[in-house]
């Protein structure tokens, strides 16, 4: 079983053991980076995490200028305004649980 075996089941068009893995891998460091960010008195719960997981991708995809189907759909400026809206929702959805400490 290749990678790229794994990759072709799709939903939407993007694969979803992609999918899996950034909210594995976000689910199995939230503690970690929970913890780093309380240093600075921030605490941002695992749903947050969560709900940043996706919107967390796409700014890094931007960065390293290495753009998936998911980025390239986000940054179109002419289409997919139901992923532009979920990507939104995720990110403010995430903004709520983050607490600032005093």
């Amino acid at each position: 079983m290749t990678i790229e075996y794994l990759r072709s089941f799709r939903i939407f068009n993007y694969a979803i053991f992609d999918l899996t893995l950034s909210f594995l891998g976000i689910f199995l460091l939230s503690p970690l980076l929970t913890k780093l960010f309380l240093k600075i008195n921030i605490n941002i719960p695992l749903s947050s995490w969560l709900y940043l997981t996706l919107p967390i991708g796409i700014i890094t995809h931007i960065i390293i200028n290495n753009h998936t189907k998911m980025t390239t759909d986000f940054l179109d400026p002419n289409g997919y305004f139901i992923l532009k809206i979920f990507i939104l929702s995720l990110f403010f959805l995430a903004l709520r649980g983050i607490k600032f400490i005093k």
